[in-house]
């Protein structure tokens, strides 16, 4: 059974899911909106909005998680797994921060003003250089997929966990 003290508390488990629920949709716009030819401005808008609110949780889900400490994990978690599961959240952390500043300052460098919400205007965070908007670009891309990837590999780590070795580790972050 999972106890009080073996769970996130309520709103690391907020964080946890809002995060999770909003770079999914960021994705899926991104994905969506690369090959759109008809929407392609609106979801540039939608994808630059959910890009900032993310930046902004995951900077919030950095300082919770940084001044409290995470339960206990399972007694099926051994060292070097523990090792792995430390690193990959900093990588998930890591490519969370790093992807909507990426894009934040691709969209400077392209010479268009980052909007979001529709009107309010972002500061430019790059110099207008289409040369930097390429490298970026690129960068921006791959942080993507490596986003994916990591992601894939968390979700098959925690279900590997639960649905295999039976140890509730999805009810450590579920409500």
């Amino acid at each position: 059974m999972t106890t009080l003290a073996s769970r996130y508390p309520i709103r690391t488990r907020v964080l946890h899911w809002l995060t999770a629920l909003l770079v999914f949709a960021a994705l899926f716009v991104g994905f969506v909106m690369v090959n759109s030819i008809g929407s392609y401005h609106v979801l540039v808008g939608v994808h630059m909005t959910l890009g900032v609110t993310i930046l902004v949780i995951v900077v919030v889900r950095v300082a919770n998680r940084f001044t409290h400490r995470a339960p206990r994990l399972p007694d099926s978690v051994g060292r070097l797994e523990h090792k792995l599961v430390v690193g990959s959240e900093l990588t998930l952390y890591a490519v969370m921060l790093a992807q909507p500043l990426v894009g934040w300052a691709m969209v400077s460098a392209s010479g268009t003003p980052p909007v979001i919400f529709g009107s309010l205007r972002l500061p430019r965070v790059a110099p207008f250089d289409a040369d930097l908007y390429s490298v970026l670009r690129q960068i921006h891309s791959v942080l993507a997929y490596l986003l994916v990837a990591v992601i894939a590999a968390h979700i098959s780590a925690v279900l590997l966990h639960t649905l295999t070795l039976r140890d509730r580790m999805l009810a450590r972050m579920t409500f």
